[in-house]
């Protein structure tokens, strides 16, 4: 066999072949780079860089479109005692950051009622439900699963509040009958929760139900909640899971502690981001609070508050002394997360201070201020008017009629 000699390369010709493929290096880098984009259309033509400002989400934009199809239903409950302050907030920070969500409102007849008129701003309303409470039997299941302890209205208050929340998931699952479809996500919040940024859409997990930290009382926190279906439909279920919860030998529990078995017992995980919301109270409570006492929260503090008691008050506690109140609170029980100066408290032993209409323009912004004011200078005819319009722009529509809502409130409201 010959073997084929190899004849030596030139130097001169070594040196120019090495100095032409460094010419040729960058067209072909390109070229390929060019081939690589251009066979992978579904990838983002760029990045998105999330935002820091406190009142913006901070998920970068190429995860936002799947979120922007989904179908999401706002369930809205409770009495409308202070809406004329957190109605315009919770437009501000969930329906109008999530435009195409659906709104159900369930709620009990009062001399408040007639607020809800601030619901014409909100961008969709697919079903409203304001109706005369009624006494809900004490099963036994109930008596045994449920304490009277601590429950302003005893098991009775309970119940009545059970009934808000899942009566909204009957809303919820009698519209998606009607129109042949389900949604894809909940969000489940309280008419007296005032919204001081926008609800991010890191908050949006599936198969995991979002909740917020502290104001545990010994169980989960449940005065908001995020989940898809299949997590909400057990969140919600507030009634109908006590039988369960009897059968599994539950006994004595509060609202949270329930909230917490329902979870835990239909093998649901959560978790609790702070969310930037509190619960407007018109309560009194002692200041300082003992280790079992309720801090409230003043409406400026920065936040997020994560659904903490709040009041619109010129504070009495910052820093040094809200460190000192909040580490002697019981971590399990009224306890929410205060640092980083994001926490005020109010002295709440007495009643709203004078002027707190002040307090609360200055710390909402003047666009929640002209709401305030337009609420409070209603006149009847005006209220008959706006509950006509959103009678019309409601798909279901079960409450009394409009006159009757406006007047029953109004009147009071002269009186006083």
């Amino acid at each position: 066999m010959h073997r084929l000699k190899l004849l030596p390369i030139p130097r001169w010709l070594s040196d120019l072949q090495w100095r032409t493929s460094l010419l040729l290096v960058p067209p072909l880098s390109l070229l390929l780079l060019l081939l690589f984009l251009f066979s992978f259309p579904s990838f983002p033509p760029q990045l998105s860089f999330p935002s820091f400002s406190p009142s913006s989400s901070t998920i970068p934009a190429a995860n936002s479109a799947p979120l922007n199809r989904s179908r999401i239903a706002v369930c809205l409950v409770g009495g409308a005692r202070r809406f004329e302050l957190t109605g315009p907030s919770i437009i501000r920070g969930l329906l109008r950051v999530y435009p195409t969500a659906d709104l159900f409102l369930h709620s009990p007849l009062d001399e408040n009622s007639y607020k809800f008129v601030i619901l014409n701003r909100s961008p969709r309303i697919a079903s409203v439900r304001i109706f005369k409470p009624a006494f809900i039997n004490e099963t036994e299941p109930a008596l045994r699963v449920l304490t009277a302890r601590n429950s302003p209205n005893g098991i009775q208050g309970l119940l009545q509040y059970f009934n808000l929340v899942e009566g909204c998931l009957t809303l919820i699952k009698s519209h998606q009958s009607r129109h042949n479809f389900t949604y894809d996500w909940i969000i489940r919040t309280r008419v007296d929760g005032y919204w001081n940024a926008r609800l991010s859409r890191d908050n949006f997990i599936r198969g995991t139900y979002v909740v917020p930290p502290g104001s545990t009382y010994g169980g989960l926190n449940d005065r908001f909640g995020i989940g898809d279906l299949q997590t909400s439909t057990v969140a919600l279920s507030r009634l109908s899971l006590i039988p369960l919860l009897d059968s599994s030998g539950y006994r004595q529990l509060n609202s949270e502690t329930a909230f917490r078995a329902q979870l835990t017992t239909n093998k649901i995980p959560y978790v609790t981001p702070r969310l930037p919301f509190c619960i407007v109270s018109d309560r009194r409570y002692e200041f300082p609070p003992s280790r079992f006492g309720v801090p409230v929260a003043a409406m400026s503090s920065k936040g997020p508050l994560s659904g903490t008691k709040c009041r619109p008050c010129k504070p009495v506690c910052r820093g040094q002394c809200v460190e000192d109140v909040m580490s002697s609170l019981e971590k399990g029980w009224s306890w929410t997360n205060w640092e980083n100066g994001t926490l005020e408290l109010c002295d709440a032993h007495e009643e709203w201070e004078k002027g707190w209409e002040e307090v609360f323009d200055k710390a909402a912004g003047e666009k929640l201020a002209k709401v305030r004011r337009k609420v409070k200078g209603l006149g009847l005819d005006g209220c008959v008017r706006e509950f006509g319009e959103l009678s019309r722009k409601a798909d279901s529509w079960d409450a009394p009629k409009g006159e009757e809502i406006c007047r029953m409130g109004l009147l009071v409201e002269q009186k006083g």
